[in-house]
């Protein structure tokens, strides 16, 4: 067995639901420094957060990564202990496999190697692990980021492992990520007797026509890097269970994806102006999760595609689609950032897995971008 394989069997094993780490930053450090990384726990609340660097000079590539997992879900519909890690047919399957323990494993073997063969090799190699990323995301990446700021450290480029290929590894490659934006809506009514609607106000109906009209609006065409923006209200509740009484109030949750064509604050404007414009008495609290980047054409790109082809013999799609990444907060200081990682076809699901085969696959191409950015 690889040693690739054999260190994400060992991090599958540690229940680190997130916010828990379970040892797994510790499993890393030890790696890590003995190939010559300096390593730094940085917590913050309940949250484990590791930063390592390997050198001191300019270029700095970090990976970037999280140890933490969603829950497991129903135990009976797994086939084995989703944390007892078991190879069948040629498969690795354990709650993280795929999301996000197999990109770390590969890409600490990647580092040993790379550093075995080139110990002298130009400029910086760091890590940047929370436990914090499957979370609330707040004590987690973005405050390693600051301390890094705050330090004067700088990524110049920055590897996520999050499992960006459809269909094969390697298909695709996220280059950037579209903003989220949350609303969490209250319409206030008056509580009455169905029977009685004349003495009540029910804010179901009060606040049906914008909602409607909320869900059809259309933000912007998107450009060439992104789709549109687009909502989902993603719950609505009124009501106390009764049959009988109208409502007092109804509470809605809704999320934008938007691209670069639009910005937080203009988006906020368009949907205040609509809520009172029918007249609706309302609150509404925003939440901004992340706003949009994009990693152009440069030297992260053309050595991840450059690897890719050689590797897997495929010409690699660069996406922005999909969820948020930690990348959102590496990307504001600069560095260029992608995500690369193994196949998102069973992250979050009962039985989670991932290839063998694509693990040690997944290494070497890390290994070939390391030659292609830090080889003089």
């Amino acid at each position: 067995m690889s040693p690739t394989v054999e260190l994400a069997k060992d991090l599958i094993g540690r229940a680190s639901v997130t916010p828990a780490d379970a040892g797994c930053q510790a499993l890393l450090s030890s790696r890590l420094r003995a190939i010559g990384f300096r390593c730094q726990d940085l917590p913050f609340g309940d949250v484990s957060n590791l930063w390592a660097r390997r050198g001191t000079e300019a270029p700095l590539l970090v990976f970037a990564g999280h140890t933490d997992v969603v829950p497991s879900g129903p135990l009976e519909q797994w086939h084995s202990d989703p944390f007892t890690p078991e190879i069948r047919d040629g498969l690795l399957y354990g709650r993280g496999a795929a999301d996000m323990k197999g990109s770390l494993a590969a890409m600490v073997t990647a580092c040993e190697a790379f550093v075995a063969e080139h110990p002298e090799h130009r400029g910086s190699l760091g890590f940047l692990i929370t436990s914090d990323e499957e979370g609330p995301s707040i004590d987690g990446t973005v405050k390693v980021v600051e301390h890094l700021q705050a330090q004067h450290e700088r990524i110049d480029w920055c590897l996520v492992g999050e499992p960006s290929s459809r269909e094969r590894l390697g298909d695709v490659i996220k280059n950037g990520r579209r903003g989220s934006l949350n609303g969490k809506l209250r319409v206030r009514g008056r509580q009455g007797h169905v029977a009685y609607p004349h003495l009540a106000a029910n804010p179901v109906h009060l606040a049906a026509p914008a909602l409607a009209e909320l869900a059809a609006m259309e933000w912007d065409q998107g450009n060439a890097h992104f789709p549109p923006t687009s909502l989902q209200i993603s719950n609505i509740n009124a009501g106390t269970g009764a049959e009988n009484v109208i409502p007092g109030d109804l509470r809605a949750l809704f999320n934008l994806r938007y691209s670069t064509e639009i910005d937080a604050a203009a988006i906020q404007q368009r949907v205040h102006a609509l809520l009172d414009r029918h007249g609706l008495d309302y609150s509404l609290e925003w939440r901004l999760s992340g706003e949009p980047f994009l990693t152009p054409a440069g030297e992260l790109v053309e050595a991840a595609r450059a690897a890719i082809h050689e590797l897997v013999g495929l010409e690699t799609e660069l996406s922005t689609s999909g969820g948020t990444s930690d990348g959102r907060f590496i990307a504001p200081t600069g560095a260029q950032v992608l995500e690369l990682g193994p196949l998102n076809a069973t992250i979050h699901q009962v039985n989670e897995c991932v290839a063998v085969a694509d693990l040690d696959l997944l290494a070497a191409v890390y290994q070939r971008i390391l030659q292609k950015l830090l080889l003089t």
